[in-house]
């Protein structure tokens, strides 16, 4: 496998026939954008973290980066490693206690959380070129933030 880094351009809802869906744009170093759907939860925490908002009550993923800082966790990366019908996979490699381990995780999940660690996401290259479209073929999408 072959990653390369990316970043998240923003969350959007994708308008669609059936209505909005709450959608993670990925930008990748070569100007493709890698599009992937969330429940609205996580869409909102993404949200979250990129604008750097602390609301008043910790939310999941901030309990998860809690809990992780208080046993001397730390996020090392997220790998969005596999796309397999329509679903992509990705992974959480964490160091603690001297040790590496790598927890299979949802993207969104993944996301919301390496953006709260600072943390680098990065994309198998396969995937990007299977699921990646231009910047400016990306259809209708309205931030998040518009809906709330």
């Amino acid at each position: 496998m072959s990653f390369i880094s990316c970043g998240v351009l923003g969350v959007f809802m994708a308008m669609t026939e059936r209505g909005g869906a709450p959608t993670v744009v990925i930008e990748t170093e070569n100007d493709k954008c890698v599009i992937i759907y969330v429940g609205l939860f996580e869409a909102l925490s993404i949200s979250h973290a990129l604008k750097g908002e602390i609301l008043p009550r910790p939310i999941t993923h901030d309990l998860f980066i809690d809990l992780l800082e208080k046993f001397s966790i730390s996020v090392l990366s997220l790998h969005i490693d596999s796309l397999d019908d329509g679903v992509f996979y990705s992974k959480l490699t964490c160091t603690g206690d001297h040790e590496k381990q790598t927890i299979d995780c949802r993207p969104s999940d993944g996301i919301a959380i390496a953006l709260r660690a600072d943390a680098p996401i990065l994309i198998d290259r396969g995937v990007v070129d299977s699921a990646g479209v231009a910047r400016e073929e990306i259809g209708d999408l309205k931030d998040i933030s518009n809906f709330m």
